[in-house]
């Protein structure tokens, strides 16, 4: 006997997103009117379209039953993405911001994925409300993914995100009271660091709207700039390192920072991602800052400025730039290929593998080593001091396997259509790892994905979508027993 799905809660959650972006879709339409920008009014269009889909959606299907299955809470997840992605595009189509739908569906996805890949050229002398609302779009996106690591993939038990379930919503009442205060106070920390963020931006030199969007694009590392230079545009070491502050600040699990309100400041500096994290950035930082100094390119302090922050903005999946990393040479360039994979902590707005699920790798490689030198010892890989249920080493070996196998078919797919090794691979890497910049003369620090074919496009918006909903929710739904079961 086949359990039929119900598709309802799944279109009244998506319902509810939608309506939310459609008032989002105000702000640019004020900000534009405020700057004389004659766009503000493609906003207010696009808001109200989106409002009434998304309310018309919440009408038709309210009252049903409370409470997401498992297969509807995939189904909910992919199918609301895909749908915020399709009405944020409007507007850059309309306003006239890029050419093409590829275009604007890429731009959006790349948006709400906090990737930061670009194909719009002349941001210089874009329309503020259409800046605005990119900046708009990576913010809310980095928001929903705190939401979705936290309460969503957890119950899904996706990639070993079911580590954090007892520390975030099973648990709440150590935490505050409900889960609904969980996600209050990380609103309310999100807007608070992005506040910090922007006025820190605005007193070291930049105009007040520079400063918002980019603290919006900062803290929710997603990279997207309002110069087509990036953050190098503005030649400010200090603007500089705030970025490189804020950077790292939106890669710590924001639980963490919820706690730290409460008083439990060990909490914060206990977690042993946390301490991976920054312990891997400091490295890597060390190492890229030899590979500037030794290129000729930047010396001293102005190397060690630039390494730390192209080597943070990759990590975190950021995807700004303060220089072209590709002229450091060859080995640069390989050496921020693999870094580009390494992600921040769950529970943040940052992308990539997760620092998480190398610690549990790491754990379960320890342990199979002690069984061969003792064969009779008794040994248990531990996270945060917590001994790790198989299953969920499990789950972390079969992302890496999925996400290796997921980067070949990306890259085979972009050669197919015709891009060269370097930029396919560094486009697969990047767009599945939601990092933004590329390697090569296209894709690169330097470059952005304005001239690759529509079907590259698409086929890069598919890899950030699958790399931003850690694999497993969308391939999951390709299975036919998932609609029969």
């Amino acid at each position: 006997m086949t359990d039929v799905l119900d598709f309802r809660p799944v279109l009244l959650v998506t319902g509810t997103l939608l309506a939310a972006l459609g008032l989002s879709m105000l702000l640019p339409a004020l900000v534009g009117a405020a700057n004389r920008d004659p766009d503000w009014s493609i906003f207010l269009v696009s808001s109200i379209i989106t409002t009434l889909v998304g309310t018309s959606l919440f009408a038709a299907t309210r009252g049903v039953p409370r409470g997401l299955s498992t297969r509807q809470a995939m189904l909910m997840t992919v199918v609301s993405w895909l749908a915020l992605v399709f009405f944020a595009s409007l507007p850059f189509v309309w306003a006239g911001a890029v050419e093409t739908y590829t275009d604007a569906f890429f731009e959006a996805m790349s948006g709400l994925t906090t990737t930061g890949a670009t194909v719009m050229v002349g941001l210089d002398t874009t329309s503020m409300s259409v800046l605005f609302w990119r900046g708009i779009l990576q913010w809310l996106g980095g928001l929903g993914i705190i939401v979705m690591a936290i309460a969503v993939l957890p119950m899904l038990q996706i990639g070993g995100m079911q580590l954090f379930k007892a520390e975030a919503f099973d648990t709440a009442e150590k935490i505050l009271p409900r889960a609904k205060q969980i996600s209050s106070s990380i609103t309310f920390v999100f807007i608070a660091i992005t506040a910090a963020c922007a006025m820190l931006y605005a007193a070291a030199g930049m105009g007040l709207n520079d400063a918002v969007i980019h603290a919006m694009t900062t803290v929710a590392t997603g990279g997207f700039s309002t110069k087509d230079g990036s953050i190098g545009f503005f030649q400010n070491a200090t603007i500089e390192w705030i970025a490189v502050a804020f950077m790292i600040a939106g890669s710590i699990p924001f639980l963490l920072y919820v706690q730290l309100l409460q008083g439990k400041a060990r909490s914060l500096f206990d977690d042993a991602q946390v301490r991976a994290f920054l312990s891997f950035v400091f490295v890597a930082s060390l190492i890229a800052w030899l590979m500037a100094d030794n290129s000729g390119y930047h010396q001293g302090h102005d190397a060690l400025r630039h390494a730390a922050f192209n080597v943070i903005s990759v990590v975190t999946g950021t995807g700004y730039a303060s220089t072209d990393y590709g002229l450091w040479g060859s080995h640069a360039v390989a050496f921020f290929f693999v870094i580009m994979f390494a992600g921040g902590c769950a529970g943040s707005t940052s992308c990539g593998i997760k620092i998480f699920r190398f610690l549990v790798l790491f754990e379960a490689i320890r342990e199979h080593i002690y069984k061969v030198m003792y064969p009779n010892g008794i040994f248990r890989p531990k996270f945060n001091g917590r001994p790790i249920d198989p299953l969920i080493i499990t789950s972390v070996m079969s992302f890496f396997f999925l996400f290796i196998v997921s980067f070949a078919v990306l890259s085979l797919a972009l050669i197919a259509v015709g891009l060269d090794t370097t930029t396919a691979l560094s486009g697969a890497g990047s767009a599945l790892s939601n990092v933004g910049p590329g390697l090569g003369t296209i894709i690169g620090p330097a470059g952005n994905y304005a001239s690759l074919s529509d079907a590259a496009k698409w086929i890069l918006a598919a890899g950030m979508f699958l790399g931003r909903l850690e694999l497993f929710t969308i391939l999951v739904l390709f299975m036919p027993r998932f609609w029969r079961t």
